[in-house]
């Protein structure tokens, strides 16, 4: 699936944030751009402090078409990007993030249920956005946590799709995430979102071997993982991940990528 001059290319910023480049489309993901010792706000009155510093900062951000926003953590979307990031930018998130923005300011957020879309369109070119439902949490503890969202991005060109990528989001692994295949197609690339997040013993995103599972599930060409070694509350370390997938001789390839380093999302 590929159109002559399409370039499909993450830039990793640290914890989910990336900057993707999808064809003549960029969009931000999940903004964290706290420094080193600045505390993220988790909700409930906890507090993680980062362990890391961003490799992306909002100063020397391209123009965005998009930011997407899988839920609304202070790791995910902070008070340096409420303040910095112009507020007519377009945000696709959940619907509970959507009200949140919108009460900070930001006029043009798109808010999705699972499984609805979005698009942006550019001539013969449209990005469409489809909204994947997570779990956050073990049980009950899901109702008290933010809403989340996965998001399948595909790029269509002439009314082809050319490249169809998934970022998970902020859940636990689920058998139902195989709805991802059978309601939009094979995947070129899987960018899960990893850490095993454990915050008074429970676990609240995929760990290794959770990730290693997803892989199983949905056999990406290529995976490259995030969201794995930028605060305290993350216990299970980028290597148990590339360590389990290797073990189990999961499907496809395993990208991994630093803080400031551009990949590429084709096989």
């Amino acid at each position: 699936m590929t159109a002559p001059g399409d370039d499909v290319t993450l830039t990793f910023g640290g914890t989910a944030t990336t900057l993707l480049r999808l064809g003549p489309f960029t969009l931000l993901t999940d903004p964290n751009f706290l420094h080193r010792g600045q505390r993220a706000h988790l909700g409930y009155g906890l507090r993680s402090k980062r362990l890391t510093d961003p490799a992306l900062v909002p100063a020397l951000l391209p123009e965005l078409d998009a930011v997407l926003l899988s839920h609304m953590h202070g790791d995910h979307w902070d008070r340096v990007a409420t303040r910095s990031l112009p507020k007519e930018t377009p945000v696709v998130t959940t619907p509970e993030a959507a009200r949140c923005l919108d009460r900070r300011g930001f006029t043009a957020t798109a808010d999705l249920r699972p499984w609805q879309t979005h698009e942006i369109t550019r001539g013969a070119d449209t990005l469409r956005v489809t909204s994947v439902p997570g779990v956050h949490g073990p049980g009950f503890l899901d109702k008290l946590l933010p809403q989340v969202m996965g998001s399948v991005l595909e790029l269509v060109h002439h009314g082809e799709v050319t490249w169809r990528g998934f970022i998970s989001g902020d859940t636990l692994y689920r058998p139902f995430l195989g709805e991802v295949l059978q309601r939009c197609g094979p995947l070129d690339v899987l960018i899960p979102h990893l850490g095993g997040t454990r915050i008074a013993g429970v676990l609240l995103t995929m760990d290794g071997r959770q990730g290693a599972d997803l892989v199983e599930l949905l056999k990406p060409p290529v995976t490259v993982p995030v969201h794995f070694d930028d605060y305290p509350v993350f216990t299970s370390p980028l290597g148990d991940f590339v360590a389990e997938v290797a073990k189990r001789r999961a499907p496809g390839e395993v990208r991994t990528v630093t803080r400031g380093q551009t990949v590429s999302l084709r096989a």
